[in-house]
């Protein structure tokens, strides 16, 4: 039996090498600004005057309100136009905390936490049910539902308010530090756990839901869970800016802690900047502070022109100011999107 010699094998065509990049130069660029911001948010009271600190304190808490709206309404798919009621009621419970039961203020804040944690399941279980503008409207009405019991609760003095009198226990300087560092910490919590929660797993399937959640759950993501997942963490993020913002004003009652404005700010802020999109919460935040100290003495006319604003930029930029800018130029300063880079070798 001879052998039959065989031929030498041809090279074989190039084989594709697929590589996921998640980061770019602007990222990169952008974390160490990020970071550099939040140092510097800390170390406020070694280079800012205590008026400075305030207003700083004012745009964080509008920063995290609205970055947790544009978690809700962006990617989770749940406009919603009461998170005020976290606010208010994390802000009563860092009062009552603090004030009734002698609990270090800068402490009660986080363990006043668990209280828009804990409201926040009966209220999603209540309006989960509804969709589109009957969930807003619902969301709209278990607001004033908390600003009506707090009105009427003796233990929280009714509709007279609170005052957070033991702040006067603590100097200027300490009560600097403390304000300085939960303004970074708000920050750090919002936007930097946002943008972690987003280049994760389940950021991915958040992302994949905001686009088609029947294609979604149809690929193994579970859609009641995500948004349940979202919903308690907004709740949480806005009673994070509700307890600083109201230990901040050292005075409380339900008008204020239940104010609307916030979810007509986080709306503007949002809508005008870019939703679905952590770059536009920031430039939606700098115009809106902006806009507010300049041309918030003229009242009702300037909420008018913002109410302009933001329908004009709902019906002709849906993108916003940052959509925008992305379609032009290819810049990211938060990279969420995962993107395929080819690469070919030589099989032998």
């Amino acid at each position: 039996m001879t052998s039959v010699p065989l031929s030498p094998v041809s090279h074989a065509p190039a084989l594709p090498q697929v590589m996921v990049r998640r980061q770019t130069a602007s990222g990169r660029i952008a974390m160490v600004l990020f970071l550099l911001a939040v140092v510097a948010l800390a170390a406020m009271p070694w280079w800012a005057k205590t008026g400075t600190i305030r207003m700083v304190l004012e745009l964080c808490c509008y920063i995290a309100v609205a970055q947790m709206w544009n978690m809700l309404a962006g990617y989770a798919g749940l406009v919603s136009v009461g998170q005020q009621a976290f606010m208010g009621a994390a802000g009563y419970a860092l009062f009552v905390l603090a004030q009734t039961f002698g609990v270090n203020p800068f402490l009660a804040i986080f363990i006043a936490l668990l209280v828009p944690a804990f409201l926040a399941v009966p209220c999603y279980m209540l309006l989960h049910r509804l969709d589109g503008p009957y969930f807003a409207i619902g969301t709209w009405v278990v607001a004033e539902v908390f600003r009506l019991v707090a009105s009427n609760m003796g233990f929280l003095n009714a509709g007279a308010g609170m005052s957070l009198n033991v702040m006067k226990e603590y100097s200027l300087l300490e009560r600097n530090i403390a304000m300085s560092l939960l303004c970074a910490l708000m920050i750090l919590l919002t936007i930097g756990g946002s943008y972690w929660f987003l280049r994760s797993r389940y950021g991915l399937a958040l992302i994949a839901m905001r686009d088609n959640p029947v294609a979604a759950a149809s690929q193994g993501v579970n859609v009641p869970r995500l948004r349940f997942m979202i919903y308690i963490a907004a709740a949480v993020g806005c009673g994070l800016a509700g307890a600083v913002y109201s230990m901040a004003q050292l005075r409380i009652n339900p008008p204020s802690a239940f104010d609307p404005m916030w979810a007509n700010v986080a709306i503007f802020i949002v809508m005008v900047g870019g939703i679905a999109s952590i770059e536009g919460v920031l430039i939606g935040s700098l115009i809106y502070f902006i806009a507010d100290r300049w041309f918030g003495q003229y009242g009702a006319s300037y909420f008018v022109v913002l109410g302009v604003m933001t329908v004009f930029v709902a019906l002709y930029a849906r993108g916003g100011i940052w959509g925008a800018v992305s379609k032009r130029w290819d810049v990211h300063w938060f990279p969420i999107r995962r993107h395929l880079i080819y690469k070919t070798e030589e099989r032998p």
